[in-house]
């Protein structure tokens, strides 16, 4: 199934993301901006998923986000994948904000 996506370079500065990684990934390194709700328990926690048109959804490479965003177009949400996810925008020079004093990405 096709999902709708954008690259990184189209995205704007304070666009809303959904960031779906895991725990770990996230506190090493995400994007300031976004909201943070794991793969694993987005079903549970489908009500927190913010109504923003678009929703950007990102993973680390763009796999598990390109499964949310199929998921949550069935459930009304327009959602669209983020290209080559939190890599990609790591890779433009987006900044990155983390747990530590030296955020990356895993």
């Amino acid at each position: 199934m096709s999902v709708p996506s954008v690259p990184v370079a189209d995205l704007p500065a304070s666009a809303p993301m959904l960031d779906v990684r895991e725990d770990d990934e996230w506190a090493a390194g995400r994007a300031p901006s976004s909201l943070h709700i794991p793969m694993s328990q987005l079903t549970e926690r489908i009500s927190e998923v913010p109504d923003s048109d678009p929703l950007y959804v990102v993973c680390r490479s763009g796999g598990r986000s390109a499964r949310v965003v199929a998921y949550l177009a069935q459930q009304g949400y327009p959602a669209v994948n983020v290209d080559g996810g939190m890599q990609a925008w790591a890779g433009s020079g987006r900044e990155i904000v983390g747990d530590s004093d030296t955020p990356e990405i895993i």
